[in-house]
């Protein structure tokens, strides 16, 4: 009988790719509900979607550009998805009622007894398809859930065990993935709208462990881990450029070094990768700012109650830290990315005086 699992290793607080909506799992024990936050308002505010009964701890949740939300949960060995959305009615103690629309499930394809994990991917740019990644032993799948018209709908079979997942372009047609195929680590292409045709993506080193772990789909910019610098290093790139990936001694330091994550990127610098604002979480959960044009990352307090290192930058360079605590349960925090400083000015020492000239009538005689 094959095992099947969700994976849960997506962020528990997923914002929409256009920052209009987020959703998140609320409550804990066994009163666990989908929340959906609404981030395009003067001020955010929250809507419970609960359903009949309380949800698993390992379900997931995206939300969708038109404020629905996508939830994914584990019946028997089968994973189901549905649309949630807040209705008429209820009332003022309770809130909306929760409608729910069914969009099918996906069943385990591995026959062989090897567990299978299937979790979420990040938001499609195009705010309307959800993807998810089905990881078996010896290949993975890419499964579309919403956007097609017909339910889950299987658009990319892999060879080999994928990770991560980050979208390359603003139509959500390019999905790069952490394959580990033969021992090595190394992050590929997948064209969907291909039959999830696969090219190479990063190829540091051939010895290397390669994954991208952030993309800007505006300036091309890649955040990129790896070991080829002889440690797990914290790099940057440019996609499509034939410049080699730069590994930073800044993020190298005491809690910025590999267990660092970087969560959001500034949007809009098109052609200008090394001016795009990069907000990561350090290893101690506290907050850095950097970017590549700098040699230094600014370390700030994160905001009581942030919700599991997530956020978002926008065009105008104003990066939003969601929270949640007693006294604010729907809480978005604002700031913007600190001014370098000024590189030190070099003072060399003074030239030497030119010797001068001594009249004829006083120059010694020899």
């Amino acid at each position: 009988m094959t095992v099947c699992a969700i994976e849960t290793t997506t962020a528990p607080f997923t914002i929409a790719a256009d920052g209009s909506y987020a959703a998140r799992l609320a409550g804990d024990g066994e009163a666990r509900y989908p929340e959906r936050w609404t981030l395009a308002g003067p001020e955010p505010y929250a809507v419970p979607l609960p359903s009949a009964q309380p949800e698993e701890a390992d379900s997931e949740v995206l939300p969708l550009a038109d404020g629905r939300v996508l939830i994914h949960r584990r019946v028997a060995e089968r994973h189901a998805f549905a649309l949630l959305y807040p209705t008429g009615g209820g009332c003022a103690a309770t809130g909306p009622r929760t409608g729910e629309l069914p969009l099918g499930a996906v069943d385990p394809e591995e026959a062989d007894g090897t567990e299978v994990r299937i979790r979420l991917l990040p938001p499609s740019p195009d705010g309307r398809g959800a993807f998810a990644l089905a990881v078996g032993a010896r290949e993975s799948t890419v499964w579309q859930i919403t956007g097609s018209g017909f339910g889950p709908q299987r658009v990319a079979l892999i060879p080999g065990r994928c990770s991560g997942g980050v979208w390359l372009d603003r139509a959500g047609r390019l999905l790069a993935l952490d394959r580990e195929l033969d021992g090595r680590t190394k992050a590929v292409a997948v064209d969907l709208h291909r039959g999830g045709e696969v090219s190479p993506l990063l190829q540091i080193a051939e010895a290397s462990d390669d994954r991208l772990l952030l993309a800007d789909p505006d300036s091309g910019l890649l955040l990129i881990g790896s070991d080829a610098p002889g440690e797990p290093r914290l790099g940057w790139g440019v996609l499509g450029s034939s410049l080699p990936v730069r590994f930073p001694e800044c993020l190298r330091g005491a809690g910025v070094g590999a267990g660092a994550t970087p969560f959001a990127v500034q949007p809009g610098q098109a052609l200008m990768p090394e001016t795009c604002a990069v907000a990561l979480r350090l290893e101690d959960g506290g907050l850095g700012l950097w970017r590549p044009a700098d040699r230094l990352v600014f370390r700030l307090p994160a905001p009581a109650g942030w919700l599991g290192g997530t956020g978002l930058w926008t065009r105008d360079g104003r990066l939003h830290l969601p929270y949640a605590t007693a006294d604010m349960p729907c809480g978005v925090m604002a700031l913007g990315m600190p001014l370098a400083p000024s590189p030190p000015v070099r003072l060399d020492p003074p030239p030497p005086p030119a010797p001068r000239p001594i009249p004829l009538q006083q120059a010694p005689l020899r």
